[in-house]
């Protein structure tokens, strides 16, 4: 029988998504999975981000992380095109266990022909950086603070209770805020949209900077497909070549079983 309880779902020509961090503490697999069973495409580009499992002393990956991986590599088996681009979370995804990785070969950048035939630079992002930030000694260190915040914020969640679906905790809304703080200037929209007009392209598709965004205020396209830890959103290309920045629904929250007595009779509020 069909599950009369998921909607058809949405074809599209093209996904983009980034900053998966599969195997991280705060990455979301469930919602992933979910978003890429409504929309089913002829190509997954995979925006760098995929895999965090470079930290031996901080492992994470779970059987919904995996289900991912297994959905992706189903899709490619079954004829689309799935395509990998390397992230600064993920240099070396070759070094991931096997079963974990997906079935691309990283690559660093390439030239997306839409539909419409515009062509976009597709890149992470992280390139744009200062070197600073740039330094991977920088990511693994801002990685730990990640972990460490997310952990104490499970812990508090656990103590008072907070089930899926609640609004975003204290803890979640600063990691939200700095990021967004850290990048107010939008400086990396414009460096990002000055390599694609260097090559004469129409627009860029990145992610890195956990800020979901699709505009043309820059001259060009700037698509950014956000992330799967706080925005949870990707960019879709419709078959006419339109792109669409979409963010998946918050899932809803556990009911709550009625009180029963000691013998499992209902009791009346």
């Amino acid at each position: 029988m069909p599950d009369i309880s998921r909607p058809s779902p949405r074809a599209c020509r093209t996904l983009f998504l980034s900053d998966l961090h599969l195997g991280a503490l705060g990455a979301q697999p469930e919602r992933v999975l979910d978003f890429l069973k409504a929309h089913r495409a002829e190509t997954y580009v995979l925006v760098g981000d995929v895999l965090d499992l470079w930290q031996p002393l901080l492992p994470h990956w779970t059987p919904e992380d995996q289900a991912v991986v297994d959905h992706l590599n189903q899709r490619k088996a079954e004829g689309a095109t799935l395509i990998y681009l390397r992230g600064n979370h993920d240099p070396r995804p070759e070094r991931a266990p096997a079963k974990a990785r997906p079935d691309a070969a990283a690559q660093d950048r390439i030239i997306h022909h839409a539909a419409d035939g515009r062509r976009y630079l597709v890149i992470h992002g992280d390139c744009v950086d200062s070197r600073f930030f740039r330094a991977h000694v920088f990511t693994r260190l801002g990685s730990r603070i990640d972990h460490a915040l997310r952990s104490l914020d499970r812990g508090l969640k656990r103590l008072w209770r907070q089930s899926p679906g609640e609004a975003r905790s204290t803890i979640e809304t600063l990691l939200v805020w700095l990021s967004t703080l850290t990048h107010m200037s939008r400086t990396h929209e414009k460096r990002l949209v000055d390599l694609a007009r260097a090559e004469g392209l129409d627009g860029v598709i990145c992610g890195h900077f956990h800020l979901a965004a699709l505009h043309d205020e820059h001259g060009l396209v700037y698509a950014n497909c956000g992330d799967w830890v706080d925005s949870v959103s990707g960019v879709i290309e419709s078959f006419d070549g339109a792109l669409q920045l979409l963010t998946a629904p918050h899932p809803e929250p556990a009911p709550v079983p009625a009180p029963t007595s000691a013998n499992g009779d209902l009791v009346e509020a």
